[in-house]
């Protein structure tokens, strides 16, 4: 019998799938960085998988990742006869779409800001959701680089230095989860556009990054990002105390923290074994 894995199955097209094994460790560790949101105050919630294009082109997404963004349209039902699915190239022709009004979004943390838009927010909120993201790639490789993945993100809203300490609590909490299951991580500032390129904030993000990452070897697993009031600006989010509320999030690309540990351990069952045996001291 020909054994497959998730690194081969689908890896071509960014679509791979997970056995029992992966499943459960991918659960577990969904789990895991869940609880640690719940324990933080964290409320639970749960996303759709489709935002309005409209909706992210106002948070200037399609200018800043346009090179990331998919759509998704309905099939034009009349001239679809006339344009009908290709079959050589595996694809329905643009001309028998509607307009693309919905938008795949490659973070989950965007489906929290226009979910709070309009509303007042405490100082302290914390919100922690797990929601399918998408984003085109130049190429895709097994669970490394997908076209579509899992990301478990907690996210703050408040005041400033509610956002600052949410980022620098779970900064500790990823550096000592990575050590005790036995992953050497690279902290490494980033850069993600989500500033006006020519404003004032632009400049002081190159002086001041605003996202850091957590590599495992070459690959990014984790990032702590900080959006100052951006997003509570442009989502008209306010707190008590008066003025934009601030954001931040930490997000964790499960199906990359299950690429990096059967990496670094040989397999499933050990990996799993070290994540379970990591549970428990890590708070």
């Amino acid at each position: 019998m020909t054994v497959t894995t998730p690194e081969t199955v689908g890896a071509t097209r960014g679509l791979p799938s997970l056995g029992p094994e992966g499943t459960r460790l991918l659960r577990l560790l969904d789990d895991t960085f869940e609880g640690w949101g719940l324990s933080a105050g964290a409320r639970p919630m749960t996303m759709p998988p489709l935002l309005p294009a409209a909706d992210l082109a106002r948070l200037d997404y399609y200018d800043n990742f346009p090179h990331q963004a998919v759509l998704a349209a309905p099939l034009d039902l009349d001239r679809r006869l006339t344009t009908p699915f290709d079959e050589a190239r595996g694809q329905w022709p643009a001309a028998s779409l509607e307009p693309a009004g919905l938008g795949l979004p490659s973070a989950s943390c965007y489906a929290v800001y226009l979910d709070h838009q309009g509303r007042q927010v405490a100082d302290d909120t914390l919100v922690t959701i797990c929601s399918w993201c998408f984003r085109k790639e130049t190429h895709y490789e097994g669970m490394r680089r997908q076209l579509g993945f899992r990301m478990r993100e907690v996210v703050a809203l408040g005041t400033r230095e509610h956002a600052e300490d949410h980022l620098a609590a779970f900064t500790a909490r990823i550096e000592s989860f990575a050590a005790a299951v036995g992953l050497t991580l690279r902290k490494e500032a980033a850069c993600d556009p989500f500033f006006d390129k020519g404003g004032s904030k632009a400049l002081l993000q190159r002086l001041t990054p605003v996202k850091h990452e957590f590599l495992y070897e070459d690959l990014a697993i984790a990032s702590v990002n900080t959006h100052r009031n951006f997003f509570g600006d442009r989502c008209a989010i306010t707190l008590g105390s008066g003025g934009p509320a601030f954001t931040s999030c930490v997000a964790f690309g499960l199906e990359r923290w299950l690429s990096a540990l059967t990496r670094r351990h040989g397999g499933w069952e050990a990996a799993t074994r070290a994540v379970l045996d990591a549970a428990g001291p890590v708070t």
